[in-house]
């Protein structure tokens, strides 16, 4: 896809972002890549990243029949206080400057780290149970989740991997178990229903946002509409479309990494904007355990450059970011069972 597409009569720019290439051998070139990218826009894609395309297309599929089922019952499987379940439409505000009077033109399923209940470990914000619907609706919906779930969470580490060795640190930094050994790793799927945005009057798929947590894997059916501001700070903002790329991921850094790294690496903003086709997509979230202490890291911080942010616990800056973005849950009184 090129910079000559035409959106009816508008025309439109799609972003040139670098491609890694997981199972290469050649991890110097790799994490030259990955590093120009994040210095740049903090967006690339990953190919060959093990998961198959024959296992994406079941995911999507089983995402698709989640969300042709009726209002009623997806209410019934509305998010709880540990953001597992389902969001509807209008839920998320990403965007409070621009986003006036409504949130996001989507719904969504959050999915988290499956802990039971009666574990000490489910007393943490991102721990427990997940919301699940019952088997004799969706057959075989929580295996496929979940087997994605893990699989993802393994792209993800081998992501970081190549994110530590750009950053002049261990190849394992974050696979402590400070860190990615105890991941906060949250599935979400979304489905935009087809409504066409008009950002002159704060209607979006998404609202412009960043990330909150370390990286996120993002994969997409072939529909445009999630589109990257590569300088918030730019008046205007140029707005780019990133390309669907078939059985690819396009990864992203949020801000607790542009924190960890001192700004050095950048979380860029980025919405989603709808043309009338209906979209879906699946998106994972990886973030360091709740107890893991978010500081400058000592190759991102000298005496010309110290840190610029203080130490934060990942729990806490991650309950907040939740917070700040989602409605209270007593906005839907009864639908909440």
């Amino acid at each position: 896809m090129d910079n000559g597409i035409k959106n009816g009569a508008e025309a439109i720019t799609v972003s040139a972002l670098n491609c890694i290439d997981l199972s290469s051998t050649d991890t110097h070139q790799s994490v030259s890549l990955l590093k120009q990218a994040c210095l740049d826009c903090g967006f690339f894609y990953v190919v060959n990243h093990g998961i198959t395309e024959q296992f994406m297309d079941e995911v999507f599929s089983q995402s698709r029949r989640m969300f042709s089922l009726p209002l009623s019952e997806k209410m019934k499987l509305l998010r709880n206080k540990k953001h597992r379940g389902y969001t509807p439409v209008l839920d998320e505000h990403l965007d409070h400057e621009n986003q006036v009077h409504v949130g996001d033109y989507k719904e969504g399923y959050y999915i988290g780290v499956e802990v039971a209940e009666d574990d000490p470990k489910a007393e943490k914000p991102f721990y427990g149970p997940n919301v699940w619907p019952v088997p004799d609706i969706l057959p075989g919906w929580r295996e496929t989740m979940e087997e994605f779930h893990r699989q993802a969470l393994e792209v993800a580490k081998a992501v970081a991997r190549l994110i530590a060795l750009a950053l002049d640190l261990d190849v394992h930094f974050f696979d402590k178990q400070e860190m990615l050994g105890e991941a906060i790793a949250t599935l979400r799927l979304l489905h935009y229903e087809g409504k066409i945005s008009d950002p002159s009057n704060g209607i979006f798929g998404a609202g412009a946002h960043s990330d909150f947590g370390l990286i996120t894997l993002l994969a997409t059916d072939d529909v445009l509409g999630l589109q990257i501001c590569k300088d918030k700070d730019a008046q205007p903002q140029l707005w780019e479309y990133v390309a669907p790329v078939k059985g690819a991921f396009i990864v992203n850094l949020g801000d607790m990494l542009e924190r960890w790294s001192n700004c050095i690496f950048k979380s860029t903003l980025h919405r989603v904007v709808g043309n009338g086709r209906e979209r879906y997509s699946i998106a994972y979230f990886i973030e360091p355990s709740h107890d893991c202490l978010v500081e400058c890291l000592p190759s991102c911080k000298s005496e010309n450059n110290p840190p610029k942010f203080p130490p934060i616990l990942c729990q806490t800056y991650l309950s907040q970011r939740y917070s700040d973005t989602h409605a209270d849950l007593t906005t839907y009184g009864e639908n909440k069972k």
